[in-house]
């Protein structure tokens, strides 16, 4: 099973190409809903006990939680080591069950996939790229965002330009979500015959 990790930058257009991916029937693990589903409650009592009032009613408050973590970025780390175990354990049982289903292609979807090292537990690494100003102007339309908490998300990301230079494959989101839909398409036809040796290398 060949495993394709897909990330990229924010407002970079991740999602969009996940959704083509899941056209061509092929499982894609979103690691940002994973992150989404723990913040639910799985994880709401030890994100409390280590960001104090940052939960409601069991559930991680992600507007309470952020400003928390805009005043203080060095603790970005602390709910790293938090999260990410729990989001790596639901991704080895994701892998798993589409293997043991005789799947020939899995995506993760992870935002920092270079930055936490982790082309080394796939077999391709895919990244969605888009020039600043049309990146700046689509996350500034999202709700809540802010100039100064968009610094900061972004200061934590590794510099598109290297994202570029790690890739395997580059898919350009410049332009529209069919161009984006097109080179997808292409990727699957290039992926036939590359070896997959990531599952069992680090999976299994």
């Amino acid at each position: 099973m060949v495993i394709i990790g897909l990330t990229g930058s924010m407002g970079m257009g991740k999602s969009t190409a996940a959704d083509r991916f899941r056209f061509h029937d092929i499982a894609v693990f979103d690691a940002d809903a994973e992150v989404h589903r723990l913040y639910e409650g799985p994880l709401a009592d030890v994100i409390e006990v280590a960001f104090p009032g940052t939960t409601i009613d069991g559930r991680v408050d992600r507007a309470k939680l952020s400003s928390a973590l805009v005043a203080a970025p060095n603790r970005f780390r602390d709910l790293e080591a938090i999260v990410h175990p729990a989001v790596r354990a639901r991704q080895a049982t994701f892998l798993r069950e589409n293997a043991r289903r005789g799947a020939t292609r899995a995506v993760l979807e992870i935002p920092l996939l270079l930055e936490s090292g982790g082309q080394a537990i796939v077999d391709v690494v895919v990244v969605t790229s888009a020039r600043s100003d049309i990146q700046r102007d689509r996350l500034l339309a999202r709700p809540g965002m802010t100039s100064d908490k968009l610094a900061t998300l972004l200061a934590r990301q590794m510099p598109d330009a290297e994202k570029r230079r790690r890739a395997d494959v580059v898919i350009d989101t410049n332009g529209t979500i069919a161009a984006c839909h097109t080179q997808v398409d292409a990727l699957l036809a290039r992926l036939a015959d590359l070896p997959a040796t990531a599952y069992d290398r680090h999976w299994r």
